[in-house]
């Protein structure tokens, strides 16, 4: 498929030139063409249009380039564009020319045939292993979709990529011997439960140790605790003693205290009797 393309040069590049570009409603580009890169101005709506169409990015574009009031043609095809996060739009884009007559490696997508695979009537489930097809082809050659048809797969059958069916002058590049469509067998309620309550080796003993080192360190807490108590009480009786043996001298630190308390008050007063005199 091929669609038109009307661009502009331009001289200018950089951040502020590509935000000016935006507010105008345009975004910036650049063509990378066969030993020269062009700056590029486009309309979002020129990129649209080709992401929107049956081929996407695959699209053969037959670029018109405005320049100096001469218009330049080039065919090329998008190789990529930049999306804003938030809104969506689309803020940059590049196109890569090409040659006519040279073979090209481009992605396609895997498209399946409408109608139920006889696997799946028998209660299975089609399988999508492979969305998309690296292939390498003249550019006009380029399909718009690989075509399989799954409705003759039993449950546990398949499609590899050496059986696809490509146009003659379409190579597939994937491993041939990769699935790309299949049919797998449903699973019981009671297969799933056992997958759900089978729990993996390193798991089942993890437990044990965890519960184990658990109650180690609740046992360690309680000795603790026990440690605390048989301590306290040693102290109570050993305080018990050591007053019995000391007797009066015991509430010394009393009487001490009191006698630095006189003792201030007693040079306090000599204090107020100099400042007197």
């Amino acid at each position: 498929m091929q669609v038109d393309m009307n661009v502009e040069t331009r001289e200018a590049v950089g951040k502020g030139v590509a935000r000016t570009l935006r507010q105008r409603g345009k975004i910036p580009g650049v063509l990378y063409g066969q030993g020269e890169c062009i700056s590029l101005t486009i309309d979002p709506a020129e990129i649209r249009k080709v992401l929107h169409s049956e081929s996407g990015s695959n699209t053969l574009l037959n670029v018109r380039i405005a320049k100096g009031g001469k218009e330049i043609q080039r065919t090329a095809m998008l190789r990529d564009y930049q999306l804003d996060p938030v809104t969506g739009a689309i803020l940059h884009a590049d196109l890569f020319e090409i040659a006519m007559d040279k073979p090209i490696r481009v992605r396609v997508p895997v498209a399946v045939t409408d109608g139920t695979p006889v696997g799946v009537a028998e209660g299975g489930i089609l399988q999508h292993n492979m969305r998309e097809l690296l292939v390498e082809c003249l550019p006009r050659e380029i399909p718009a979709h690989i075509l399989v048809d799954p409705t003759p797969l039993k449950i546990n059958q398949g499609i590899h990529v050496k059986e696809v069916s490509v146009p003659p002058n379409v190579r597939i590049l994937d491993d041939p011997d990769r699935m790309v469509v299949s049919v797998a067998a449903p699973i019981s309620e009671a297969k799933l439960e056992a997958l759900l309550a089978t729990t993996p080796a390193g798991e089942t003993a993890a437990e044990p140790e965890l519960i184990g080192k658990a109650k180690e360190e609740e046992v360690t807490e309680e000795a603790a605790a026990a440690g605390e108590k048989v301590a306290e009480k040693a102290g109570e009786k050993a305080g018990a003693k050591a007053g019995e043996k000391v007797g009066a001298k015991a509430p010394a630190a009393p009487a001490a205290e009191a006698k630095e308390e006189k003792k201030e008050g007693k040079e306090a007063k000599d204090t107020k009797g100099e400042k007197k005199k």
